[in-house]
């Protein structure tokens, strides 16, 4: 479903876009025909930069150090050349490029991969490439419906922790980007299992919500407003050991989920990663690292 929906406003941009110069042009206006086609396609960049904005103001509270106006840049930066490729290309038209892959190494232990709010696995497609190549085993969900209820996508993590597990015959490292690491908690707390997982790894996750979901209306964007009720009852189900499987890694630059000790979580191997926005964060080489020593550990 997300796939096609992404589908459709990628299509519907370019051709948008085209259009428009396309009038333009014909009229003998080139400057306006270019202008207007760039706005049509790098709006986003100006949205982006609304977000930056907001942070900056709503971080200078936070207890973790605040960016600098030159990371700030250089994290919109990041995530303006980062977001068409995952939401105009890998999602849309790649989201089954990199096809689940459970015959790896013999004892080597695998992955779940779990994304996050309007995302699919295509998300994941670069890791999943380096992976493969490696003979790391890996499952990457899509958690639908795209706009449900987080805890609807319980059964969806645990059949595929299952299945990793089958395959490899020990238990998987979950890696969960943004809301994926809410799903994976409320997994947790469903299956009252802890010993399923072997850690589990999250990226910009909003452990304690995030001060942007105020502006959300669909359900799992309303369970991750700051202090929402489905998140306390989440807390009051977690041991510390528990939280000590986890580690987060968070960012004073990221846009989506601030102010930004918002993404760690207590007992938890909380890591700040300075400059880099939330889907940028993804794909930086502190996480790959962690993700490497993770399916490598005991």
């Amino acid at each position: 479903m997300l796939a096609r929906l992404q589908q459709f406003i990628t299509l519907s941009l370019l051709t948008t876009a085209a259009a428009w110069a396309a009038v333009l042009f014909s009229r003998g206006e080139p400057t306006f025909a270019i202008v207007g086609a760039l706005l049509i396609l790098l709006g986003y960049a100006l949205f982006l930069a609304l977000e930056f904005i907001l942070l900056w103001f709503v971080n200078r509270a936070d207890p973790t150090p605040n960016a600098t106006p030159f990371q700030l840049l250089k994290a919109w930066f990041g995530e303006v050349t980062t977001a068409p490729i995952v939401f105009c290309w890998r999602q849309p038209f790649r989201s089954n490029a990199v096809p689940d892959f459970l015959t790896g190494k013999s004892n080597q232990r695998g992955i779940v991969f779990v994304h996050g709010y309007v995302c699919n696995r295509g998300l994941w497609n670069p890791l999943m490439e380096k992976l493969q190549a490696r003979g790391v085993p890996f499952v990457a969900v899509n958690l639908e419906p795209v706009f449900g209820s987080i805890d609807d996508y319980t059964p969806i993590i645990h059949a595929a922790v299952k299945r990793i597990t089958a395959a490899t015959g020990l238990a998987p490292v979950l890696v969960a980007h943004s809301m994926g690491g809410l799903a994976s908690r409320a997994w947790l707390k469903t299956v009252m299992a802890d010993a399923l997982p072997h850690r589990i790894i999250t990226i910009g996750t909003p452990h304690s919500g995030t001060w942007l979901a105020r502006f959300g209306t669909t359900l799992n964007a309303l369970q991750m407003r700051q202090g929402d009720a489905w998140q306390k009852a989440l807390v009051a189900a977690e041991s510390p050991e528990r939280l000590a499987r986890f580690t987060c890694f968070y960012g004073h630059a990221d846009n989506i989920v601030f102010p930004a000790s918002t993404a760690t979580l207590p007992g938890a191997d909380n890591r700040h990663i300075a400059a880099c926005a939330h889907v940028h964060m993804t794909y930086q080489p502190q996480v790959w690292d962690e993700v490497l020593r993770a399916v490598r550990s005991q």
